[in-house]
């Protein structure tokens, strides 16, 4: 499979490949385009939630946010490893960016991203105590189901394995954070989540990137992705209408 188009049309058709060597450069770029922005969201997603850990009002809320911290750097640490086997500099990696840096909390960054790390944009704005944090939990965690059902159907077959893993964790997250926002609407903080939300909810859309992406076509053709950004972004939105609803009901 030299041949760039005959390649493409492999993968176009479902083909799958299971090691580094079998990958031409453009693939490989994409591949690690890829990789690398899911890493560093997992990185910078678990710097910034560790410090919510001991706004947790009881044990039980700071057990889900430590168990979320942990196992969103294991994410991080399972990908890189496949980034390795591409030749990444894998020990450099983990240290190369500020991962708790964040901009100001009134920024709206949209959907351009930042110079430096790859990390998703709504993983620059700082969270503001512990009700903010379960929301943005829900709401990102949610999202980030869609993403890896997306991802995890990749034409790089090991990839895809270790993000249908990851997915069942990433479920898990998403219901915790369910579980903490039902107890604070049972408390009275239905005022607090609502502002929330109006902060979080366009923030949490925007990483799913423009509705008219001129990667996507590429990518694509590559079996890196197969969804369009505005059906994630729709079936998203219907899932968090859902839950709010179900939760204020």
């Amino acid at each position: 499979m030299s041949d760039d188009k005959t390649f493409a049309d492999y993968l176009e058709k479902g083909g799958k490949l299971t090691a580094p060597d079998n990958a031409p450069p453009r693939y490989r770029a994409e591949l690690l385009r890829m990789m690398a922005s899911f890493v560093d969201s997992e990185l910078a997603g678990a710097a910034g939630f560790a410090g919510m850990i001991n706004s947790g009002p009881g044990i039980v809320e700071r057990i889900a946010a430590s168990r979320i911290v942990l196992e969103k750097f294991d994410h991080a640490e399972r990908v890189l490893d496949i980034m390795g086997e591409f030749g990444a500099n894998t020990a450099r990696y983990q240290t190369i960016h500020p991962w708790d840096a964040r901009v100001d909390r009134s920024e709206d960054l949209g959907v351009t991203r930042l110079k430096g790390d790859m990390r998703l944009n709504v993983l620059h704005y700082p969270i503001e105590g512990w009700v903010d944090a379960v929301v943005m939990n829900v709401l990102m965690g949610t999202a980030t189901v869609f993403q890896l059902q997306e991802l995890s159907r990749c034409s790089y077959q090991p990839l895809a394995q270790t993000y249908q893993q990851i997915l069942l964790r990433e479920t898990r997250h998403a219901e915790l954070g369910e579980e903490g926002l039902k107890k604070l609407l049972s408390e009275g903080a239905k005022t607090a989540i609502a502002d929330s939300v109006q902060y979080w909810r366009p923030r949490v859309a925007a990483s799913f990137g423009g509705a008219e992406s001129s990667r996507f076509k590429l990518l694509t053709k590559f079996g890196l992705r197969h969804t369009p950004n505005e059906v994630l972004l729709n079936q998203w939105n219907n899932a968090i209408d859902n839950t709010l609803t179900n939760l204020e009901g």
